[in-house]
């Protein structure tokens, strides 16, 4: 008997011990995650130079999901970055005007306001400025701020939620303050509320122990180095291929990134870190658009940007964890827009010639 409750004791000390060598190991965790990383809010920032009203938010949204914006008629903001989809399109790279064929793969809405500028090259500084470069360029809604206000201003209803949504100016119907208005409902494309946030605010039930293992070896692996904050990216700028250069399909010779708009040679081939916020919803990866799986995107950026070779159960670990930064999908309802009037611009549809061939 007095055997029998040695070794029982023994077992209720070991268990006991390993619980409270896993509960500070577990705390060690957090605190490090902490440290790194911040959750999704529930509500949208302050944007600077633009108050961000109800009035605002709701004429965003009409001119976020409004085809009219586009010299076809045919796309919307909402085309290339589908609220239903994760704030992306799922393509390689953006179909645009007349079918033409965009030069780099869409990035998500969803949490953009946090990112420090927008685009992968970061040329815009907010997303007031992103807001006018779709509209106006020729492989995406090949429009005019002219032609854009012509049509608002043709529409009665708009011309009357303009009004409302900045009160005492003179003339409210302008190109600038539909890109104010935009941002204001972009602003609002949050996603809180994923385990991983539950995780930073205290709960460390919220991840299991493969999802806590991933986060470690995202931590341990230098993943947060370039992935961090709030969006887990957007933050910075980073050559891709600090180590070892991918190959030409996923990074594309003629695509110099950031070089474009700083004519510096030390940004040739950087791009702006990406946020790795609902990842899973939203492949293909990379500006090239030419990896669908996240097994393999994870791969690419250990031995890219890294200089590690990460094993198999390495990066299921780290995509396990990935899938934890999902969520709570913005709950949008599809606005009905105002009708056109006899003197809105009508369509334009020009098809390009290698379009025309694909048929």
């Amino acid at each position: 008997m007095r055997k029998i409750a040695f070794c029982l004791a023994l077992a209720i000390g070991t268990t006991y011990t390993s619980h409270v060598l896993a509960g500070k190991n577990d705390g060690k965790l957090m605190e490090q995650a902490q440290s790194q990383f911040k959750p999704i809010p529930t509500e949208p920032p302050a944007l600077e130079g633009n108050e961000v009203t109800p009035e605002r938010i709701e004429l965003g949204k009409w001119l976020y999901f409004d085809p009219r914006l586009s010299k076809s008629w045919l796309i919307s903001c909402n085309t290339c970055h589908n609220l239903a989809l994760g704030g992306v399109d799922l393509e390689e790279t953006s179909i645009g005007h007349g079918w033409a064929k965009g030069p780099r793969n869409a990035p998500t809405v969803l949490n953009s306001v946090f990112n420090l500028a927008q685009f992968w090259d970061g040329r815009a500084e907010d997303l007031e400025a992103q807001a006018k470069g779709p509209i106006q360029a020729g492989v995406e809604m090949n429009n005019t701020p002219d032609r854009v206000e012509r049509t608002l201003k043709s529409i009665p209803e708009y011309v009357q939620s303009f009004r409302k949504a900045f009160p005492g100016e003179a003339d409210p119907v302008s190109f600038n303050n539909m890109a104010k208005a935009i941002e204001a409902f972009e602003a609002t494309l949050l996603t809180p509320g994923s385990p991983f946030d539950k995780y930073l605010k205290g709960d460390a039930g919220a991840l299991s122990k493969a999802e806590k293992r991933g986060l470690k070896l995202f931590m341990d692996k230098g993943c947060s180095s370039c992935h961090s904050g709030v969006n887990l990216g957007g933050e910075g700028y980073y050559p891709f291929g600090v180590v070892e250069k991918p190959g030409g399909e996923v990074l594309p010779e003629e695509d110099k990134g950031r070089f474009a708009v700083t004519k510096t040679a030390s940004d040739e081939y950087v791009f702006k870190v990406p946020s790795l916020r609902n990842i899973e919803l939203t492949p293909p990866y990379f500006h090239s658009g030419e990896v669908w799986e996240l097994e393999q995107a994870v791969a690419i950026m250990g031995s890219s940007q890294l200089g590690i070779d990460l094993n198999d159960n390495e990066t299921a670990a780290i995509v396990t964890f990935l899938k934890t930064l999902t969520g709570e999908q913005p709950k949008v309802e599809y606005p009905i827009l105002p009708p056109h009037t006899k003197g809105t611009p009508l369509p334009v549809v020009d098809v390009s010639s290698e379009a025309m061939m694909g048929h």
